[in-house]
């Protein structure tokens, strides 16, 4: 963040109210609160918005199905997810709900400053509608005619009038935006796949409907009492409408966001239509949109059905919020899927929380008490460990910029090789060794340099594990605050003089997992499973022969390569973006690096077997495998001999 810069403005989507919290919503809050909290250390005004969508036919259906109003349901559902976030303590400065008064004006009168236009008009609608996703589709978008390519429920064919926003007029302007403005969009393989698509051509948008009446009324100067708005123009004006707009408008200051953060399924919305909406409104568009992906557990798919979906309260309530928070922000590179496991969590907590971290605290600790009586001076770090303070400045000169690219992971590996640095240190120098010699002042020193290093990796971390943080800056009698970081972190100075006190162990070791793997069900149906699976390999071993029902288990389509890369630290494999039609991309990686580059795969079409399970790859999901045939003369992909249409099945 440019220092130049005085607000920040960070946003998470506006949850749905259609189910409870799930580890996809903490983790998007996580990482806002994270960042909200480094802002205001940092001195920036600082303004955080999380919040609740509670309108459009799935939310009706949803209240009804269970005897309650679509207010009362929405209320209930709302209220649960805010009663979460306070019970993980997110910072948020504002949480919103669609049902705000507020939010209904601010949205009423964007609608009719966009009518006043000429960017909506009136017209009439037909088109297939997935009511689980609230989104229209194309006939050559769906899956087999019928299925929504999103969440693969089936779509209904509705036609009604409907008013339509003039998303098409803003194509050309889009497509601007993103060539001039390189992190718009992150991370960039994002970018690219949102270009493809405007690319593609853009239809009007639908932005109305009168079949349910469970949303915002259009103006009422429009007379058109039928109608309530789309739930995603609805949705989408929060950003805006909490800071006042169309109302007071005493937060507008605040914009544009400096960060609207997203889950990849909902970028399209963010990074199309958003930013087509604000153009329309002549407001600045936001400076960065931030999608991350999916979480999956233990390698499988979340769903009821498997019981295995992660609640977050009960990981944090069994593991420890801070260290649940470390995880989420560290495990995964932002941008990719992640896996969830127990074992995983335990090993961070285990290693880099109790060994590195934990274990550094103690020693500080333990050497100021048994050698000082816990008194520190840092009157002679620079005289004997310069070369240290170099080597941790040099790797936070730049850290912050890290954060604010959504490098999350990047960020905490960087304090954690700080941490190696001053762990090092300590068996390099060997105080014990320097106080039995005499060499006090040495051994001071080196005490001295462990606690500044620990005082300014606290201050970096505060934003990720506060509750911890605030231990271990009353053991070394320092207040987290903008004042010492300015002091420690930008100005580089030293602690002059501290008492060190003791705290409790800040994270035991755990030995075993703390919370139940699966339910026994679900385990005996998976076994059973497998066994019956052994029996059908055996059976089809005897002749190699199987049926044509067999056969027509895998399915097999054309894609279309829209974006390549190398994976680092692999001589092999390549990381895709292949479209089949789905409306959205698949990442699938492919072992052809010897023989393919990256950059000759770009735009090719491939022959991709679309139902295979997902699988993890050096800690990134594949949903797909690409059909190639390998002798001794090489490798070479099976193509189609002309371009067929993406998603056409191979019979």
């Amino acid at each position: 963040m440019e220092e130049s810069c005085k607000n920040v403005y960070i946003t998470t989507p506006i949850y749905y109210v259609n189910d409870i919290a799930h580890i996809g919503h903490a983790y998007t809050t996580i990482i806002a609160d994270m960042l909200a909290r480094y802002s205001r250390l940092t001195g920036a005004n600082t303004f955080f918005l999380t919040g609740t969508d509670e309108h459009g036919q799935k939310i009706a259906q949803s209240a009804e199905s269970r005897g309650k109003t679509p207010k009362e349901y929405a209320d209930e559902v709302s209220g649960k997810f805010r009663t979460l976030w306070d019970d993980f303590d997110i910072s948020y400065d504002k949480f919103i709900r669609t049902t705000d008064e507020q939010h209904k004006i601010g949205v009423q009168h964007a609608f009719l400053k966009m009518y006043d236009k000429g960017d909506i008009y009136k017209g009439e609608y037909e088109g297939y509608y997935c009511v689980s996703c609230e989104t229209f589709f194309t006939e050559k978008q769906l899956v087999d005619e019928q299925f929504c390519p999103d969440c693969g429920r089936p779509t209904n064919i509705v036609k009604e009038e409907s008013f339509f926003f003039k998303l098409s007029a803003y194509e050309d302007r889009l497509l601007k935006w993103y060539e001039e403005n390189e992190d718009c969009i992150l991370p960039r393989s994002k970018k690219n796949e949102i270009i493809n698509f405007v690319k593609g051509g853009l239809r009007d948008l639908s932005i109305s409907r009168t079949s349910f009446d469970w949303g915002i009324k259009l103006p009422e100067s429009m007379n058109e009492p039928k109608h309530v708005m789309y739930v995603w123009l609805d949705a989408l004006m929060n950003y805006i409408t909490a800071l006042g707009y169309g109302t007071d408008e005493k937060e507008m200051s605040h914009w544009p966001a400096s960060i609207h953060l997203v889950g990849k399924d909902i970028l399209r919305f963010h990074a199309i239509y958003w930013p087509a909406f604000l153009m329309s409104l002549d407001l600045p568009l936001p400076k960065h949109i931030a999608a991350h992906g999916w979480w999956t557990r233990d390698g499988e798919k979340m769903s009821k059905s498997k019981g295995n979906v992660v609640d977050p309260k009960k990981v944090a309530d069994a593991y420890g919020l801070d260290a649940f928070r470390y995880f989420m922000l560290r495990e995964v590179p932002f941008g990719q899927d992640g896996d969830f496991s127990q074992k995983a969590l335990m090993d961070r907590i285990n290693s880099d929380l109790g060994n590195d971290l934990g274990n550094l605290l103690n020693r500080i600790s333990g050497m100021s008490g048994k050698y000082f009586d816990f008194k520190i001076t840092s009157k002679d770090v620079k005289k004997y460990h310069q070369k240290e303070l170099d080597e941790v400045e040099s790797i936070l000169e730049n850290i912050e910029e890290y954060l604010y690219k959504m490098q999350l992971n990047r960020y905490l590996e960087d304090i954690w090789k700080v941490l190696t640095i001053a762990n090092k240190a300590i068996g390099d120098y060997e105080p014990w060794a320097k106080m039995k010699e005499g060499r006090t002042d040495e051994a001071m020193a080196l005490v001295a340099l462990i606690t500044n290093i620990m005082a300014r990796v606290s201050l970096l971390l505060d934003s990720v594990m506060p509750e911890k943080i605030d231990k271990i800056a009353t053991s070394l009698g320092i207040t987290i605050d903008n004042a010492t970081y300015v002091r420690l972190i930008k100005n580089k100075e030293l602690i002059p003089g501290t008492t060190i006190t003791k705290v409790e162990q800040l994270f035991p070791r755990i030995e075993d997992i703390l919370l139940e793997q699966a339910k026994p069900a679900i385990v005996e149906k998976a076994v059973a499973e497998k066994e019956s699976s052994k029996k059908d390999e055996a059976i089809e071993e005897d002749d190699n022969l199987i049926t044509i029902d067999k056969f027509f288990e895998t399915t097999l389509k054309i894609g279309t390569i829209v974006d390549a890369e190398e994976v680092p630290k692999s001589k092999k494999l390549l990381k895709l973006q292949v479209d089949l039609g789905e409306g959205r991309n698949r990442q699938i990686l492919a072992g052809i690096k010897e023989f393919y580059s990256a950059q000759d795969l770009i735009g090719t079409q491939a022959c991709v077997v679309a139902n295979l399970k997902p699988a993890k790859l050096m800690g990134m999901i594949s949903e797909g495998m690409l059909m190639a045939a390998k002798d001794e003369n090489g490798l070479s992909l099976i193509r189609p001999e002309a371009p067929k249409k993406i998603g056409t099945k191979i019979s």
